[in-house]
């Protein structure tokens, strides 16, 4: 979707086919549907009183209003006015893109990032703006044997109304905002892709076309000998059950050299000058292994592979902003199947690192790919390491599907991360990490057991991942809870790449 900015006095003059302004639960109008109700004679309070109560998100169309240039005036509830803060400017703009993808309209144009909040800039605010417009246009069909045409949005031009001296501003913002909200679409399609299609192979492939769309980026895939010569033996012990070939899968963005010579040299809440590396879990489908899972809602262990997806989602909207340092992404991918030469409960298997593990639970495979990487991204003398998981279901009971889990014993990688969180709307929030919950995976026959129990399920995966990250900054989220949704509204959410953008583009900041 293409974003512009465009400043105006006289927004009844405006000619679109579909201008958006927000209203407040209390009768209160913006100042843009201010203007729009005086240019139309009250048209505008009229309906407030008589039929919008302007809750969150709720939205109704006005059509030919008198004194009014735009064909359809859409009246955006942003709820009670001491109450607006940013999620409700972001429902606001998805439902008036809802309301204009209804309308069939191709172009729009939004008076509602220039709506001032407190402590929200407009160059955040037009960043919201342009990914709740990209997620509202997301539609999955890459699979219909006739994907219907007509039902895909012909919404392609979306104009931001904002004060002359926010213009520049809003416009980096609606710059940043695009670029992430590819990279969700990316990682939607890549989680969504049924198993047969999204493979261990496929996601490599992924990478390789990314790589060649954006020349700044550069892609290695590593396949079975590759990962056998780098004695990766905890990660191809899960590749072992399936016919499937694992691949690991190495991204870099170098990023410009001009401008590394030009950044100030970072402090140690920035991280250093050593590139920030991503590591995602990659398992495109997970039975479970010999500890099969439950056949009920089993199809959607195909989004055990969304860790993947959200560093090849970041690495596209990362590629597009070309930030000026080094990011690494690494991805672990295989599938964990049974079979006669599957991983066995009892087995014990030898991690890149050295490390002996007992595998008391096939299931608890993520643990067991993502160790590999988190030895292979030494090599790189990282900044940060922050890897990305659908690693246990003990996360989702925690914290539900709002929050993603943070784990990490640096205080100030975590704060940047949960910073990052807010700022984007995508959350997470911090889990204990101590030393106390080591003592679940001992084991009588290995250096660790790859389980701890049931007692704090996710805290001991962490612990596990943690044993192996000795040499650098390391932070962990588990997005089990919130990388994908079930039940009717089956789909991936493209989380967690707002908040990875948003600490990348922080780290930006602190070092321009």
């Amino acid at each position: 979707m293409e974003f512009s900015t465009q400043t105006t006095a006289s927004l009844h003059q405006l000619k679109t086919a579909a201008l958006g302004v927000g209203i407040f639960a209390d009768g209160v109008l913006s100042p843009a549907a201010d203007q729009i109700d005086r240019a139309s004679d009250g048209a505008v309070r009229a309906v407030v009183k008589s039929e919008f109560r302007a809750t969150v998100g709720e939205s109704l169309v006005l059509r030919n209003l008198p004194g009014v240039a735009a064909q359809r005036v859409v009246l955006i509830g942003l709820g009670k006015q001491e109450e607006y803060k940013a999620t409700a400017l972001a429902s606001g703009e998805r439902a008036f893109i809802a309301a204009c993808v209804k309308a069939n309209v191709t172009e729009a144009a939004s008076s509602l990032a220039s709506l001032a909040m407190q402590d929200v800039p407009v160059r955040a605010r037009a960043r919201s703006a342009a990914i709740a417009a990209g997620d509202a246009t997301y539609r999955y069909d890459a699979t219909f044997g006739k994907p219907d045409k007509d039902k895909r949005p012909k919404l392609k031009k979306v104009v931001h109304v904002v004060a002359a001296g926010d213009a520049a501003d809003a416009k980096t913002g609606l710059q940043e905002g695009r670029a992430i909200a590819e990279g969700m679409n990316l990682t939607k399609l890549l989680g969504n892709l049924p198993p047969n299609i999204c493979t261990p192979t496929y996601l490599g492939e992924t990478a390789k076309r990314l790589a060649a769309e954006f020349k700044t980026l550069k892609v290695e895939v590593l396949e079975r000998k590759q990962i056998e010569a780098l004695g990766m033996g905890s990660f191809l012990s899960v590749a072992r059950g399936s016919e499937e070939a694992p691949r690991f899968i190495v991204l870099r963005h170098p990023g410009s050299a001009a401008k590394k010579l030009a950044a100030k040299p970072a402090g140690k809440t920035s991280g250093g000058d050593g590139p920030v590396v991503l590591v995602g879990k990659g398992i495109t489908f997970d039975s479970g292994g010999i500890s099969i899972k439950p056949a009920a809602t089993m199809d959607e262990m195909k989004y055990d592979m969304c860790g993947a997806a959200s560093v090849l989602g970041t690495f596209r909207a990362l590629a597009e902003l070309d930030l000026p340092f080094e990011v690494v992404g690494l991805i672990a991918s295989c599938e964990n199947m049974p079979s006669g030469k599957a991983l066995k409960p009892g087995d014990v298997v030898t991690s890149m690192a050295g490390h002996t593990i007992e595998v008391l639970n096939t299931d608890a495979e993520g643990r067991l790919v993502l160790c590999d990487a988190l030895t292979y991204a030494e090599r790189f003398k990282p900044a940060a390491v922050i890897d990305i998981a659908t690693l246990t279901g003990a996360c989702v009971v925690a914290l539900g599907h709002v929050n993603t889990g943070l784990f990490t014993q640096d205080d100030d990688l975590a704060d940047s991360l949960l910073k990052a969180g807010r700022a984007s709307l995508d959350t997470a929030w911090r889990m204990p990490l101590e030393d106390a919950y080591q003592e679940q995976l001992k084991s009588n026959f290995a250096d660790i057991a790859n389980i701890g129990g049931p007692p704090g399920g996710s805290v001991t995966a962490a612990c596990f991942l943690s044993r192996f990250t000795k040499a650098y900054r390391w932070a962990h989220l588990d997005i089990a809870g919130t990388a994908w949704k079930g039940g009717k509204e089956k789909g991936a959410t493209g989380r967690p790449v707002p908040l990875l953008v948003q600490y990348l583009l922080d780290r930006q900041a602190s070092r321009a």
